[in-house]
């Protein structure tokens, strides 16, 4: 009897631990989702099917999560093994939320062999459907991309479909890449730097009231982007309930007249042509005539300009005779197609504008043109353009992807390294005594230009008089540039605090000053030397002058040899 009970009891003891194992092999098959074998769901429950392959992480350039794939269930049916349709659609509609029974009983009506009934089901609406024990049920495993930064980089990473198929941003240009799983996709974002830029960008956003904006941060040496941000912005990991405004990348896909930022590429193709210096001055006491069209200044100082006032200034009628003087329109054509301003910019998205350029370019265009109206571009052509022209003088190719070690081809030329030289020199005016005044900081030497332009009217016909894209570009440190960032607000208000204006000097280059100052350090840029301030300034002459509208006595700025 002793024998027998200690028999009974081994046996018990070896049909438990086949059960555990047995339980346990299954929890494993189900959580790497490969089993296509029945759910424990009582005779005829629901069963699993095989999950999707995975999709390959996106991470920045550190190292930081930006994209990956959590396992989901989704339930389908076949309606032909359902013992009662109507009934069961009615079961289902009440333990599923968002699931309709009349939906449902129409799916299951149709006759064929396959419905979906929800996908994505949560923990507890698998255990109900579990609970229900209806024959005829299918869990599917499948993959569901989620975004840990949420709208950090929405417009950067773009979203996946329901069958985890990119449909914007990252995900769809690099599609292909993506579902071959394998290594994480690494791009040339720093999370840190775009939360910064984001941060600062949507307080400028909200407190000028904007419709849209947009900033850039763009390491003019590797092209690489470490910021890129568009606003309105969206939620990937619930990209159905953005609107058509929030999805645009104003960025890449939006293209715009950007008004006085053009006066760098004037500037520079007129300093590259070698028939204007900056010890040239041009006559600015009057508007300028072109046929019918007159073209002035806003803040018109009438009287003679030296180069460096023009631009320091922003004058509309001496950058127009510089322009000319440079060769006008044959000459600007010629340079923009070098800079890559009259085609789509190469860049790892699908959105991208093509830039709307004049059809006849007859004195005026060309006038016009020189500083910034007639022609729209996307903000980051202006980027890569102005990047290049006072980074190295070279062709600058954006990216965002992470670049390991130098470009595997020489960067093509655009400007001399003088000209380099005078126009770092001349964008640090602008910040030091011009109109860029507000983005100059104690620790950065800040090179910068100011635009504000009015905003085309309906059908691009005309202007719409009271709406502006106002704007800033600037580069740190100007002495030796190694980034370049870029601010848009598109329609800005201005309030108590720029007395009204809307400028891009009251409105966009405060935000640029306080992006610089934050990502410096993160950065480890070092701050500006004693020596390089004094070199810069060294080359600047303040003589007394009278200003022609006011009558009054002002500061003239002219430039010095000084050594450069």
């Amino acid at each position: 009897m002793v024998e027998r009970g200690r028999l009974r009891v081994r046996l018990l003891a070896a049909v438990f631990a086949l059960a555990f194992l047995s339980v346990g092999i299954r929890l494993v098959d189900m959580a790497s989702g490969g089993s296509r074998e029945r759910m424990a769901a009582g005779s005829g429950g629901p069963t699993a099917a095989m999950r999707t392959p995975d999709r390959a992480e996106i991470r920045d350039r550190n190292g930081v999560l930006l994209a990956t794939n959590v396992q989901v269930l989704s339930l389908t049916a076949d309606p032909s093994r359902l013992p009662d349709p109507d009934r069961a659609a009615e079961l289902l509609a009440a333990r599923l939320s968002g699931v309709e029974a009349a939906e449902l009983k129409r799916r299951f009506a149709v006759g064929r062999r396959f419905a979906w009934v929800k996908r994505e089901l949560t923990p507890a609406e698998q255990r109900a459907v579990l609970e229900l024990g209806l024959p005829g049920l299918d869990f599917r495993s499948s993959q569901r991309r989620l975004y840990p930064q949420r709208r950090l980089a929405s417009h950067v990473l773009g979203f996946t479909g329901v069958d985890n198929q990119g449909l914007a941003g990252i995900e769809l240009a690099m599609d292909e890449r993506l579902q071959d799983g394998g290594e994480p996709l690494v791009l040339s974002l720093d999370v840190r730097v775009q939360e910064v830029v984001r941060d600062s960008l949507l307080a400028a956003y909200r407190r000028f009231r904007a419709i849209g904006a947009c900033a850039i941060v763009l390491d003019v040496r590797s092209g690489e982007l470490l910021a890129l941000v568009s606003l309105p912005d969206f939620d990937p990991n619930a990209y159905e309930r953005a609107r058509p405004a929030e999805r645009e990348n104003r960025c890449t896909g939006g293209v715009y007249e950007l008004g006085s930022l053009f006066k760098v590429i004037t500037a520079a193709m007129a300093l590259e042509s070698g028939r204007v210096g900056l010890y040239d001055r041009f006559d600015a006491r009057e508007p300028i005539r072109i046929g019918r069209n007159r073209i002035g200044d806003d803040h018109a100082k009438k009287r003679w300009l030296t180069v460096p006032e023009v631009f320091a200034f922003s004058s509309n009628v001496g950058t127009v005779q510089m322009a000319f003087a440079a060769g006008g329109a044959t000459a600007q054509q010629a340079f923009l197609e070098r800079l890559g301003m009259t085609r789509p910019l190469e860049i790892e998205l699908v959105q991208r504008g093509r830039p709307l350029v004049p059809r006849r370019w007859i004195d005026i265009v060309s006038a016009t043109v020189s500083f910034g109206h007639g022609i729209a571009v996307t903000p980051l052509h202006f980027a890569a353009a102005v990047a290049g022209l006072a980074g190295d003088g070279t062709r600058v190719a954006p990216t965002l992807l992470r670049r390991d070690g130098p470009p595997e081809t020489a960067r093509p030329r655009l400007v001399s390294d003088r000209t380099v030289r005078d126009l770092r020199w001349l964008m640090w005016l602008v910040v030091e005594k011009g109109t860029g005044t507000k983005a100059r900081l104690p620790a950065y030497m800040l090179g910068g230009k100011t635009g504000t332009a009015d905003k085309p009217g309906r059908n691009r016909r005309g202007y719409d008089g009271e709406a502006v894209i106002a704007s800033f570009v600037g580069l740190f440190p100007i002495e030796d540039p190694r980034y370049l960032v870029l601010v848009t607000l598109d329609d800005p208000k201005g309030d108590k605090g720029t007395f009204g204006f809307r400028y891009g000097g009251w409105t966009a280059a405060p935000v640029v000053a306080t992006i610089v100052d934050r990502i410096g350090p993160i950065l480890g840029v070092p701050p500006s030397r004693p020596a390089d301030r004094q070199r810069f300034a060294a080359r600047l002459k303040i003589v007394p002058t009278m200003n022609g509208r006011t009558g009054e006595m002002e500061e003239g700025l002219a430039a010095l040899d000084a050594g450069w």
